[in-house]
């Protein structure tokens, strides 16, 4: 069974942008959660981390507070 993967955004982060490319680039679907169109969204965050850090990623139940710090946990747990 697939994971499920969500990621937290802003639009002005490299970090996203990175994380979403990979995603794509190795077909693994993904919600996207932009923290800028939903003020609900940051507040998730916050919650989820203590933290409004983007990208948070959630993969399971499995919550990572950037993408480049995270990159080789996140790809093993994805495959």
């Amino acid at each position: 069974m697939k994971p499920s993967v969500k990621i937290y955004t802003i639009s002005t982060c490299s970090d996203c942008h990175q994380a979403k490319r990979y995603f794509k680039e190795h077909q693994i679907d993904f919600i996207e959660y932009n923290c800028e169109d939903n003020p609900e969204y940051a507040e998730e965050v916050l919650r989820l981390t203590g933290m409004q850090t983007v990208p948070t990623i959630v993969i399971d139940d499995q919550v990572f507070v950037g993408f480049a710090d995270h990159f080789k946990e996140i790809t093993a747990l994805l495959g």
